[in-house]
């Protein structure tokens, strides 16, 4: 992670390969997916299904490794609809661990009395799962301190998510430093 100037107000985080990696929740998923499509389908399928989503992902991400498998494994559209549901709402076997430099800067921001938010981009059910999986160990003290905020929710009702935030907190722009 590059240097974090401490001067500033405000700190927004994105959840996604930032306080933690993304990876840790997909290969989850795909294990609960792959698990699901064996019960399913009623063969022994969970075992080849992880490695060939696992495999696949690391080499072309995510859409396409759901996409290779669905042909390769000859499953049905149904299961792709399943799979986003299961995206969104998994109830992860493990927990997600935050990074442990994310860790460290939380502390030291929390110990300087600094306003911590989460800007997220992406799906909020799925962006409050992952928050509701991560395990924040000695920070949960703090977490009654951090608020969340949709980019994409702000937008869609028309408010630009920087000036919304500016108000929440009564700061200008420059006194916000996001770390994305």
């Amino acid at each position: 992670m590059k240097k974090i100037h401490m001067d500033a107000s405000v700190y927004l985080f994105e959840i996604d390969d930032v306080l933690y990696p993304k990876k840790d929740y997909i290969l989850q998923v795909f294990y609960l997916f792959s698990n699901f499509v064996e019960y399913t389908e009623g063969k022994s399928v969970a075992k080849d299904l992880l490695a060939f989503l696992k495999e696949a992902y690391e080499h072309d991400g995510e859409e396409i490794a759901l996409r290779r498998a669905m042909e390769l494994f000859g499953l049905e559209a149904k299961y792709e609809e399943n799979y986003e549901r299961l995206r969104a709402n998994a109830h992860l076997p493990l927990k997600l661990f935050l990074k442990e430099d994310i860790k460290a800067l939380l502390l030291e921001l929390f110990g300087q009395n600094k306003h911590v938010a989460i800007l997220t981009d992406g799906n909020p059910v799925e962006q409050l799962n992952k928050l509701k999986h991560l395990d924040w160990q000695e920070l949960s003290p703090y977490l009654t301190k951090v608020k969340i905020y949709f980019f994409r929710e702000l937008e869609f009702r028309n408010i630009d998510p920087f000036d919304y935030i500016m108000q929440e907190y009564h700061v200008n722009r420059d006194q916000i430093y996001q770390i994305s």
